[in-house]
């Protein structure tokens, strides 16, 4: 028998509740993950996102920060949404790993960072 004094929360998600603590509830998708699951959606999105690549070196001559925001937004919105994006992009990585590097920092990529964690606790053990 549940406690009468559970708030709403603990009553929609049972898992949360102070027997079981450990489990998180589950989170309602977002609206960009719901939209995202349409295919003419996708296909809108990764335009935006080459249209804005191709928007940013105009935008650059400009003053201000223009290509540094425009380019790795339009090339996430492109990454996200297309698995030829992805594929070209890897290969872009591994032919050029420099600047594969600082496209993965720029955007903020979780993978680069998880990467670089992974990087530095082995140079630690190497030591």
């Amino acid at each position: 028998m549940r406690d009468r004094r559970l708030g709403r929360a603990e009553l929609l998600y049972p898992c949360n509740t102070p027997q079981a603590p450990h489990i998180a509830p589950m989170a309602k998708r977002s609206l960009y993950q719901r939209l995202r699951r349409n295919a003419q959606v996708r296909l809108a999105l990764f335009l935006l996102g080459v249209l804005l690549i191709v928007a940013a070196p105009v935008v650059g001559v400009l003053p201000g920060p223009g290509f540094i925001i425009l380019f790795p937004v339009g090339l996430m919105l492109c990454l996200q949404n297309s698995a030829w994006a992805k594929r070209r992009y890897v290969r872009f990585k591994r032919s050029h790993p420099r600047y594969g590097e600082r496209a993965d920092r720029i955007m903020r990529r979780v993978s680069a960072a998880r990467r670089r964690a992974r990087a530095a606790l082995e140079s630690l053990d190497g030591d």
